[in-house]
Formats: structure tokens, C-alpha cells, sequence
């Protein structure tokens, strides 16, 4: 891997990510920017002790171009985007509308592609590795911000999940805090941890294992299994089975199967449906250990993938009980949720 770092014209940093190691990165930014000056505020909610960033400036971010002026595409002749090159393999570079910045954290997107049609299961396994790559780096450079504690790299996939612009692309989040969701997995922890002297993660993999009704995936490396608990109908998570804190700690064996899980995961879930349904959309987030937690080594990285459409044309909404009290209510059972992620396989 190659990696280029430049800046952009309104001084925001980004990077180019190649597979070949002569790769020449030498395109210029040319639009007339302004220096970037965008501010978030974090607030802190005393009821539920969660924070929440105050980030009025995105209302202005760019809202479903057409294809042909898409941000996130190489630039050309009359149509400069916020890639200078004329091509690609990957680019991270900080987001213009950040939901976190300065003091607050940080915001990245990353490109997984410069194919505006591409989607990442479209990806080949080399692509797929350079992705994996940059997740990586990613991770470690911003372990060094002085602002971040937690470093979260997702994928929002489709018109359904929100996403805003249609290029295969992800984004990379560095929380000044640990999010709520994190502390939650760090107390069941250490409850588990006092209770039995075991580790949770290492339990719940070889639950699943012994089970096997809800593994999906079982590779030499890695797990893909539907959780015994799942909140959305189709729910998978991917575990190495070598625990480690975070993306940085995966051994070379891990970080070469990891190419060929994940992409045959994505394809089976644009299968879950059926022909002739849009593109299925959906969530993926790797969650990593907070940079100052104690013990570090007792988390365990993970990838959550999930969607929100619970059968063919019918999304799951987040109503009364998810969205007032977190109560999540399922209408597909996890081990019928397994099942037909086996059923789709590739052949």
C-alpha cells in the first residue's frame, strides 16, 4: 500500500490510498474554497448522561447531486470535485460538513472506489484489503488526535438509511468520548468478568460456535453469526476469533480472510429479498475499544451489520417503544434470519 497525503484548497487534509507503489499523487486542488471554518458543540444530557453534537453548519451539506456533478467522484475537465485526481483507489479526507471538529473530534469520509456505480460488494478482495488498510491507518493516526478517545468506522448504505449521496463511501468518526453504546458493552464486561472470570466477547463467539444455529459464516479467522438477541430482522456481526481491541491488532492471517467474509456477507444480504428488489440498504460499523479504557485488551473488535428492511418492501421503522424507551421489538426471529443467509450463499 501507498500512501499520499495532500490538502485540499480550503486546507482540509486528505489521503490517497494505492495498491501499486508507484502511484503518483500529484493533482492540485483548483476550486476557489474558502478556509474551512466549521465549529460543533458537544452537549451533555444530565437525565440520560449521553452527549449529543450541536452541528448547525451541515444543513447546508450537498443533498442527492445528480451523478454526473457527485462530489466524491475523480475530477475532470469543467468539474472539479473533492478528489483533485482523475482517478483512484481510495481516498480519506475530512468531511466539509463535519458532525465533530476542532475539540469536538473529527470527521472523515472515505471512498471506497471511484466507481460511482460500484458498491462494496462490487469490490474485488484486493480492493476490499486496501479498504481494510485505510480503516487501519485511519484508526492508528487518529489514536493520536489529542481530541479523540474512540475511533468508529461505518458504512450507511442506501436512500432508506439517510445517506445523502449515492458514491460508495463511508465514513471514519473520532468521538471525543465513549460513546454510549461502547459504555454499555464495557459494563456488561466487567459484570461478566467479576460473576464468572471470563471474558464476555470470548463467551458469546463460543456460544454461538456451539450452537451453530445462528453462525452464518465460519471461517479459519473469523465468525459471521445472527446474535441470539438481534434488534434488527437481519443482523450479523463478524468477529475475528483472536480477540483483539481493534483494527490495528489483526495478525496477517486475519486481515487476508477478512476481504472474502466480508464481501461474500454483503453480497448475500442484496440476496436476502429476492430478484428484483433495490439493492438492500444497510449499516455496517466496526466497534472498537476506546482508546484510554482500562484493560483494553479485554475488548473485542467487531463488525455489526444490519438492516432495516424487515421483508420485501417494508422497512422496520424505529417507533413507540424503540424510539421512547430503546426497547427494540423484532418481528424476524435471529435463528430465521440465519437461515436464510445460509440459503443465499454464493455458489
Amino acid at each position: 500500500m501507498k500512501k499520499t497525503a495532500t490538502r485540499l484548497a480550503d486546507g482540509r487534509e486528505l489521503i490517497y490510498y494505492d495498491a501499486r507503489d508507484d502511484a503518483v499523487r500529484d493533482a492540485v486542488d483548483q476550486r476557489p474554497l474558502d478556509p474551512i471554518a466549521t465549529r460543533s458543540e458537544i452537549r451533555h444530557d444530565r437525565l440520560l448522561g449521553d452527549r449529543v453534537a450541536i452541528a448547525s453548519h451541515r444543513q447546508a451539506r450537498t443533498y442527492h447531486p445528480p451523478a454526473d456533478e457527485c462530489p466524491l467522484c475523480p475530477s475532470r475537465e469543467g468539474r472539479h470535485s473533492e478528489i483533485p485526481a482523475s482517478d483512484y483507489d481510495v481516498v480519506v479526507f475530512e468531511n466539509r460538513f463535519p458532525s465533530l471538529a476542532g475539540d469536538s473530534g473529527r470527521c472523515e469520509v472515505v471512498c471506497f472506489t471511484s466507481d460511482h456505480d460500484a458498491s462494496f460488494a462490487d469490490l474485488d478482495a484486493e480492493q476490499a484489503a486496501l479498504v481494510l488498510d485505510a480503516w487501519t491507518d485511519r484508526t492508528a493516526e487518529l489514536a493520536q488526535h489529542p481530541a479523540v478517545e474512540q475511533v468508529f468506522c461505518f458504512e450507511n448504505r442506501g436512500k432508506e438509511i439517510g445517506v445523502t449521496l449515492g458514491h460508495p463511501h463511508g465514513q471514519i468518526y473520532g468521538y471525543p468520548f465513549v460513546t454510549p453504546r461502547t459504555r454499555l458493552m464495557i459494563r456488561s464486561l466487567g459484570e461478566h468478568r467479576a460473576a464468572t472470570g471470563r471474558n464476555l466477547f470470548d463467551d458469546v463467539v463460543a456460544d454461538e460456535l456451539a450452537d451453530g444455529r445462528r453462525v452464518v459464516l465460519d471461517g479459519e479467522h473469523w465468525v459471521a453469526f445472527v446474535p441470539y438477541a438481534a434488534h434488527w430482522p437481519y443482523e450479523v456481526h463478524l468477529y475475528p476469533k483472536r480477540r483483539v481491541p481493534d483494527l490495528p491488532a489483526l495478525d496477517e492471517a486475519a486481515r487476508t480472510e477478512f476481504p472474502q467474509m466480508y464481501l461474500e456477507l454483503l453480497k448475500r444480504f442484496d440476496r436476502i429479498f429476492g430478484e428484483g428488489e433495490s439493492p438492500t440498504p444497510y449499516i455496517s460499523a466496526w466497534h472498537q475499544a476506546p482508546y484510554r479504557m482500562t484493560d483494553r485488551g479485554e475488548f473485542a473488535l467487531h463488525l455489526e451489520l444490519f438492516t432495516i428492511r424487515r421483508t420485501s418492501g417494508k422497512l422496520k421503522f424505529l417507533a413507540g417503544s424503540e424510539s421512547g424507551m430503546n426497547v427494540f421489538i423484532n418481528d424476524v426471529p435471529p435463528e430465521a434470519a440465519a437461515e436464510r443467509l445460509r440459503e443465499v450463499a454464493s455458489k
